[in-house]
């Protein structure tokens, strides 16, 4: 596996990596931060010292997530500038009235409000819905890890959770596992997270090796086997565009669809009580 922004330190190795996460020559950079080639270049050998508002145009020219940009400050002498506050927070009330929005117009269909480390923060209720045709989900949680808040990447891929009712779980996971590892880069604490899943039994051995340049799916369908029903869903990520603050920057609405119409009436049937179970 190719090293992570958290195994590095020091401000000239962090720009230097990021420049190259990125892709970016040293002029590329140079331009998309309006600098000289010759500057980045001393800011990278160390040569140079940047002030603290250079330092926020790099890392607004590399689109780093902003915890990666206090990151970077820290490195360079500065203190950070992104602040996290808790959603319960009363600055962040306009950011939970639109979230709590999204949420529910997404109904009758399944969406979910994750973090960058997909702790699930708020479901909708139809994916609630969705998961009492398998049982009682904190009940189904406690077999996981009842000391710790609802995680929906342990809950797919427990053997007590979800993963028995995934009929294309081998399919699916060796791909989700390679997009969290491509993701660990700009979320280091990712890395934690693999590191248990991988450790669940009956986990492939091959799976502990993701294969980075692997084609991703631009879709990818999960079929839900439950109570004798089959469900199709794919889903899309929201995520704040200019986000100001690194718990909105790390907010994720995970939305789900039906991937057929038999998949899409059972939602339906299942929002207005009509399913028959």
């Amino acid at each position: 596996m190719s090293t992570l922004a958290a195994e590095v330190s020091g401000f000239p190795d962090l720009l230097r990596y990021w420049r190259g996460f990125r892709r970016l020559s040293q002029l590329d950079l140079a331009v998309n931060a309006d600098v000289s080639q010759r500057h980045v270049s001393f800011l990278e050998s160390g040569r140079s010292k940047p002030s603290r508002d250079m330092v926020l145009q790099l890392a607004e020219s590399l689109e780093l997530p902003l915890r990666e940009r206090n990151r970077m400050l820290g490195a360079a002498g500065f203190a950070a500038v992104y602040a996290a506050n808790p959603l319960s927070d009363a600055d962040m009330a306009p950011v939970k009235k639109a979230l709590d929005l999204i949420l529910t117009h997404h109904e009758p269909f399944p969406a979910v409000l994750v973090d960058a480390n997909w702790k699930m923060l708020q479901p909708n209720s139809a994916l609630l819905r969705l998961f009492s045709l398998i049982g009682d989900i904190g009940q189904i949680w406690a077999q996981i890890a009842p000391q710790e808040p609802p995680n929906v990447f342990k809950l797919t891929f427990h053997p007590q959770g979800l993963r028995p009712y995934i009929r294309n779980f081998e399919e699916i996971a060796p791909v989700m596992i390679n997009r969290t590892f491509r993701e660990a880069h700009e979320h280091p604490q990712l890395l934690a997270l693999l590191e248990e899943v991988l450790s669940y039994p009956d986990t492939p051995s091959r799976w502990k090796t993701p294969d980075l340049s692997a084609h991703l799916p631009p879709v990818m369908n999960m079929e839900l086997c439950a109570a004798g029903h089959t469900i199709s869903l794919f889903s899309t990520i929201t995520t704040f565009g200019t986000a100001q603050d690194i718990t909105t920057d790390e907010l994720r609405v995970e939305s789900f669809f039906p991937g057929d119409s038999a998949s899409e009436t059972l939602l339906r049937a299942l929002a207005d009580g009509s399913l028959k179970r």
